[in-house]
């Protein structure tokens, strides 16, 4: 059983003991630390939070534990129930809540939930935040409303209108253009709520046939939830049956972003940005920021136009954002297939990166396959080594950029650790969600990518 207490929100595994995995004392427990964060920030005022879920099993059941927590802090509570991360991440500020809760555990396997944590602006909290929150929780230092000042409850069905209707008005989204085009699309839902959210808003972009695979919200994930091409073999095989002009896949609460080309190929999730963000760069130029551990593709796509700077930041979204806001960037996101556009809001959202997808491909006339090669054909090795109990992490990557800035290496440290061989990298990192090390790899060939992150995966074994 795991807990795991991060940037990323409160995740772990469904039973168990307290302390040890997402019971619901520990569900109980980080409600009440954040309702008190809430209230320690908003003083003299009637709080209000948003809270949705995607559709994994434990989902209700841990929802049930914290609107009722929330409730017993003196908190007013807006339930989405079933939704997705941006859909509440664009609630909050419409609502004028001062902050949000999404019940996800994001790509983790059906074993796994967690509370992500929102701000008043509909944004992750950030670090400094979150540790307020778990000093909160460590300490227990919350004090439960007496029984008529406890919250009030409603639950609002409107938000997935909402959320598509703010996407349709975009100047960006064409919906004219998509409808014309007569695109035929086939979804995996993944049987989360991206089974709901996506054709809802495919057929609000005028897309007439839409081929449902997985769409079924009951939360018994068909294959591994998370967009790699390995988990892909489905969709692949119903765009070829269907002869599908393209094939869009998300993970279960709907912030990751993959397409699958008309002949069963994958586009890359890394590639999902690139193109958006070459897109959004031709009609408003201006800056981009994606994560240390995304393609150097993006960059080279940002310094095409003129005026445009391409800026990394620490992995995790809180940090892309941050980023972002500082240099004024149009567009970003992760190399993971999240796609982060201001011009609606500072958040993941698969489903305004479907839309900007659309309209691009909509207005150049050609296949997802031909648009794929007109970029860089860089391949991206991810790994990841499980973490042992007493691992010195820290100690194993400080070690590794030693040596290899010992040996001329550009090393950057600012994220775990990312070793620069001249337009190749490795970036290793301890992963804010799982107790493991993430490798990653970036070279001109698949073979070439593999080698360099076996090499370093070597060097951690032999010094672990």
């Amino acid at each position: 059983m795991t807990l795991i207490k991060s940037i990323s929100g409160i995740r772990g595994t469904i039973g168990g003991k307290s302390g040890e995995a997402l019971t619901p004392i520990d569900a109980v427990k980080f409600a009440s630390a954040y309702a008190a964060w809430i209230k320690n920030r908003n003083q003299g005022q009637q709080t209000k939070i948003v809270i949705g879920r995607d559709a994994r099993i434990s989902g209700k059941m841990i929802l049930d534990l914290v609107v009722s927590t929330l409730q017993a802090m003196g908190i007013d509570v807006i339930d989405l129930d079933l939704s997705t991360t941006p859909t509440v991440e664009v609630a909050v500020p419409m609502e004028n809540a001062q902050g949000g809760i999404i019940i996800t555990a994001s790509h983790n396997p059906k074993q796994w939930n967690a509370l992500k944590l929102l701000n008043e602006k509909g944004e992750f909290i950030s670090d400094a935040d979150g540790k307020e929150v778990l000093a909160l929780a460590e300490a227990q230092d919350f004090d439960f409303a007496e029984v008529d000042n406890l919250g009030s409850y409603k639950k609002h069905e409107v938000y997935l209108e909402k959320h598509v209707e703010a996407i349709r008005n975009l100047d960006l989204v064409d919906i004219e253009l998509i409808r014309k085009s007569n695109f035929k699309i086939v979804v995996d839902g993944v049987n989360s709520t991206g089974g709901i959210f996506v054709p809802a808003l495919l057929h609000a972009l005028g897309v007439k046939e839409v081929i449902e695979l997985y769409c079924d919200p009951t939360g018994e994930f068909p294959h591994n939830p998370e967009p790699l091409p390995e988990n892909l073999t489905a969709i692949s095989a119903k765009i070829k049956e269907t002869g599908a002009h393209l094939g869009i896949v998300v993970d279960p609460d709907v912030d990751r972003l993959a397409f699958v080309c008309e002949d069963g190929s994958m586009f890359g999730e890394e590639y999902t940005l690139v193109a958006i963000s070459d897109y959004v760069l031709q009609n408003t130029p201006g800056n981009t920021v994606s994560n240390l551990s995304s393609t150097i593709s993006l960059r080279e796509v940002t310094e095409k136009y003129d005026c445009c700077n391409y800026s990394a930041a620490a992995v995790g979204e809180v940090n892309v954002v941050t980023k972002m806001k500082e240099t004024n960037a149009v567009i970003g996101g992760e190399g993971n297939g999240g796609v982060i556009y201001p011009a609606l809001h500072y958040g993941r959202d698969a489903l305004v990166g479907t839309a900007l997808f659309l309209t691009y491909l909509a207005q150049r006339q050609i296949s997802v396959s031909e648009l794929r090669a007109q970029y860089p054909n860089y391949t991206i090795s991810k790994n990841k080594i499980q973490l042992e109990e007493g691992m010195d992490v820290d100690g194993i990557l400080k070690s590794i950029a030693e040596e290899y800035s010992a040996m001329g290496n550009e090393v950057d440290t600012i994220d775990g650790t990312k070793i620069y061989f001249g337009s190749e990298w490795v970036h290793l990192r301890k992963s804010n969600t799982e107790p493991i090390i993430r490798i990653y790899s970036e070279s001109a060939s698949e073979e070439k990518a593999n080698e360099l992150a076996n090499t370093i995966m070597d060097k951690i074994r032999a010094l672990a």
